[in-house]
């Protein structure tokens, strides 16, 4: 079942991250000057790229099928990412990035559905609000901090650590979505589709996202994959063409 305002909403921040990597590519590859890119108004703005991302794909999980074929379909797409960065442009190499991290979540749903069965409305109410605090709790695990308290750096941290969140001190990605802590977030969209879901769910909330309001973007959204695996070459090769034109 497609909900074509998920999907909109999908293809909106989509557009939003096409510009964001364009910027990007602008400030960190090509020497432009934009002062607020890389200070608290381009964090935000990044956040709530991956944030609304990451939140869409838990909550659509319950709506696909071919579960694994997806999951697998997306792993690889991040694994061909992080192989084209690590040998065109090895300086901003991309290790597990977001599509690795969304292939990696679709498949381990595939075991977490089985062992959470059908949790209703209640069930699913509780499991949001467990994945956002514990989501909140390691949210800069990453950086080594279990809230604002220092976690002592790990001797055996090598990149599979890296994988699950704990990256030993010579790790570097440009763009890094450990299982944590965002799997807590994957789980928190989980939640909010269980909530809405089933026969008890609110059935005039499903009804208002299934009805359409915008159709270029309903359709951005249902193609986000090949959009994204095609945005970042094709804005580099676009800036490039500028550059030598204004030259």
């Amino acid at each position: 079942m497609r909900l074509a305002k998920i999907d909109g909403l999908r293809g909106l921040t989509l557009i939003s991250m096409v510009l964001y990597h364009a910027l990007w590519d602008v400030v960190f590859i090509f020497g432009g000057d934009i002062p607020w890119y890389d200070r608290t108004p381009g964090f935000i703005w990044q956040q709530s790229i991956c944030w609304t991302f990451i939140l869409l794909s838990g909550f659509s999980v319950g709506l696909g099928k071919r579960r694994l074929r997806r999951g697998i379909t997306v792993f690889l797409c991040g694994a061909v990412i992080s192989a084209a960065t690590l040998v065109f442009m090895p300086e901003n190499a991309v290790r597990f990035g977001i599509l690795t991290f969304m292939g990696s979540a679709m498949l381990l749903m595939i075991p977490v559905e089985r062992l959470l069965g059908s949790p209703g409305r209640a069930g699913s109410a509780a499991l949001l609000i467990v994945s956002l605090l514990l989501f909140l709790l390691t949210r800069r695990i990453n950086s080594g901090y279990l809230l604002n308290f220092r976690i002592p750096d790990a001797w055996y941290a090598n990149d599979l650590t890296a994988f699950l969140g704990f990256p030993p001190a010579y790790f570097f990605s440009t763009d890094y979505f450990p299982l944590i802590p965002w799997f807590f977030l994957y789980l928190a969209g989980y939640g909010i589709y269980g909530i809405m879901s089933g026969e008890r769910g609110n059935t005039g909330i499903k009804a208002f996202l299934i009805e359409g309001s915008c159709p270029p973007l309903e359709f951005i959204g249902r193609h986000t994959l090949i959009i994204y695996m095609l945005h970042q070459p094709v804005i580099y090769g676009l800036l490039t063409v500028t550059e030598r034109i204004l030259r």
